[in-house]
């Protein structure tokens, strides 16, 4: 007579577990990391080293001064930490990844209760920490001290990009950019089960519907692929999305969730200021996953409780399948549809009428950079030039940083004599964003001053750049160029004293002026 072992439920028991499942997405993800490395140098490597360790430095101490068990050895720190570090820009200073790691790991995912417990992916959480905190240094892709915009950005504003290159990695971006080693490591995921396909391939079939059918390129491959292939979709689609504790349990939540995903990441590229809002897509459907996981139930097996009477199979067979909405849902729905279409029609109202204030804010700009002129207007071959200009990205690659020209126009007097141009021109670079000033020069090529038409600096430092006697260090001054002195003390023309504590905005101030001035010697004189 055999012996039979009797125990609880579950009596079917999957062979894998947290620490399999997070070295599967290690091993997964090491193609990516080793490109990484490969193509953006050793710095990078730094990065990731840093991020890394920090992650599971911070969850060994919390673990110990919690006197919690040290959950190490799941190597789920080991998997933020490296998530974190491949969205990142190569060229990061260390504190970043630092910075990150801590608050992902002690913020998002300790302080809720550990593994499983976290209610959003905490590298995503750490990098949008990142985003806000830190914005100038997480929008810097340069490397090897060539500073160029990525592909997305580059085919945002018009341009032309290599798809394959994107695809295999040989452009700017984060760390994890080589597509193809990504999907090496995807495949690899599903082969081993570790992720399941429904969440990935709903993220990108909804995401290639909406953009082949409101982008620009109505579903042209070279358009759509360089769409796939940029930014943190494949990245966030099959690592992130899929990270079974912020992700639904059941397959048609997690169709649901992906098609969510999908759409935001699209509309996000589409309608935002951002190239790629992947990673808000991401933590934004994490929000709904509770909800999904309520109301989105599998039938059970064993359904029935003692001395119920269970439907019959045929009852069952002409149930009609369904999933109760709560009705506040409904009302949450219907009064978030009201107010979208209410902000919609406020927009629509008012769009004309915030145009032109920003025509008349720009006009009141020019008139005070270029004294004696009466009438602004643009001339035709200067603005050729400046499309031309533009549409070669003539300025975003170089000498003065991430800079544009916007747009030119000539100053004249009550007799239609030219007394001097105005340019407006833009610097990204500012510390807290783009900063946007009309340069007014004279006809003889003198500076007439600056003035700031969008500028959104620290108060008490950066803003100090508006300030009447800073700024009055551009005019009356004609010179090639400027350059910033950070110590003070400037006697020459060409010099321009920092603002204390605020060298980051005075720097992109100046290099916005010296790309005015460049395109006046280029194109106007």
């Amino acid at each position: 007579m055999s012996m039979l072992n009797v125990s609880s439920s579950p009596h079917l028991r999957s062979p894998h577990n947290t620490s399999r499942e997070m070295y599967n997405v290690v091993l997964a993800l090491l193609p990516a990391t080793v490109f990484g490395v490969f193509h953006f140098g050793l710095h990078a490597l730094l990065v990731i080293l840093m991020s890394v360790v920090t992650a599971c430095g911070t969850e060994y101490v919390f673990d110990y001064i919690a006197r919690r068990p040290n959950t190490l050895w799941d190597l789920s720190a080991v998997v933020t930490g490296l998530l974190l570090a491949l969205c990142l820009p190569p060229s990061v200073p260390l504190y970043i990844p630092f910075a990150g790691a801590l608050f992902a790991i002690l913020f998002t995912k300790c302080f809720f209760g550990g593994l499983g417990q976290n209610f959003m992916n905490p590298a995503l959480a750490g990098r949008v920490f990142l985003l806000i905190s830190f914005g100038t240094a997480m929008i810097d892709y340069s490397y090897d001290g060539v500073s160029g915009a990525t592909p997305l950005a580059t085919l945002n504003e018009g341009g032309t990009v290599s798809v394959l290159k994107m695809f295999l990695g040989f452009a700017s971006g984060h760390i994890g950019v080589s597509v193809a080693a990504l999907c090496v490591g995807a495949a690899y995921l599903i082969y081993t089960d570790t992720i399941k396909w429904k969440v990935p391939a709903a993220t990108l079939v909804v995401f290639v519907i909406i953009m082949g059918i409101a982008g620009p390129g109505h579903f042209a491959p070279l358009y759509i692929g360089a769409e796939l292939a940029g930014g943190g979709l494949i990245l966030g689609a099959f690592f992130m999305a899929t990270d079974p504790v912020t992700s639904p349990m059941t397959g048609l939540g997690q169709l649901i969730y992906g098609g969510l995903i999908g759409g935001l990441a699209a509309l996000f590229r589409l309608k935002s200021g951002m190239a790629d809002g992947m990673s808000y897509a991401i933590i934004t459907a994490n929000l709904i996953v509770p909800l999904l996981d309520k109301y989105i139930i599998e039938e059970p097996w064993g359904v029935g409780k003692p001395g119920q009477v269970l439907p019959s199979e045929e009852e069952m067979a002409n149930k009609k399948p369904g999933i109760a909405i709560p009705r506040s849902a409904l009302v949450l729905c219907l009064i978030t549809a009201i107010a979208g279409v209410a902000l919609g029609g406020v927009y629509s109202l008012t769009k004309d009428t915030i145009e032109a204030n920003q025509m008349a804010a720009n006009l009141a700009a020019y008139q005070a950079v270029v004294p004696g002129a009466e009438n602004f207007a643009y001339d035709e071959a200067i603005s050729a030039s400046l499309e031309e200009a533009m549409a070669g990205d003539y300025y975003a690659d170089g000498a003065y940083g991430k800079t544009r020209v916007n747009e030119v126009v000539a100053g004249t007097d009550a007799s239609g004599n030219i007394v001097g141009y105005g340019l407006s021109v833009t610097s990204m670079e500012g510390f807290d964003g783009e900063i946007t000033l009309a340069l007014g020069i004279a006809a003889d090529g003198t500076v007439n001053g600056i003035s700031f038409t969008v500028i959104n600096e620290t108060a008490g430092m950066g803003m100090k750049a508006d300030e009447p006697e800073w700024k009055a260090q551009f005019e009356g001054v004609k010179v090639d160029s400027f350059t910033l002195n950070k110590s003070g003390g400037s006697t020459a023309d060409n010099e321009i004293d920092s603002v204390s504590g605020a060298s980051i905005t005075s720097g992109a101030v100046v290099n916005a002026v010296n790309t005015g001035l460049d395109f006046y010697h280029n194109y106007i004189q």
